[in-house]
């Protein structure tokens, strides 16, 4: 199963903290992809002191890596299918990741209510 992790939810894998076990084991067990979307929202929010991980941005893209995350970059076809998108999410990062994993055909980790509301598949934390 090819899985997208929302951004949270790579933080909380990450530092070890909110995920279910059942989750954490999905995780451990599948092919697991993150955006570089996800990258750029940490780089920001870390900046705005709103996310924080030990280390900081370079230890945590570092942490990403080692763990076996795969990047994927923004692809046209993301972009066609976010202009069609409805806005039930204005958040550009967390609708860019719904327009991914719709691409992709990919089931996407979330616990953010307005990232289910669309029509895909997603696996709550």
């Amino acid at each position: 199963m090819k899985l997208l992790l929302d951004t949270h939810v790579i933080l909380w894998f990450l530092n070890g903290e909110k995920l279910s076990e059942e989750t954490k084991t999905l995780i451990e067990n599948n092919e697991n992809y993150i955006s570089v979307v996800s990258l750029w929202e940490v780089a920001i929010k870390m900046n705005l002191n709103k996310y924080t991980f030990d280390g900081g941005f370079q230890a945590f893209r570092d942490f990403v890596r080692m763990n076996g995350f795969e990047v994927l970059p923004i692809k046209d076809e993301y972009m066609v299918k976010l202009f069609d998108l409805p806005f039930i999410n204005r958040d550009p990062f967390d609708r860019m990741l719904v327009a991914t994993a719709i691409v992709e055909d990919m089931k996407i980790i979330t616990a953010d209510v307005n990232v289910q509301k669309y029509d895909i598949e997603w696996i709550s934390t």
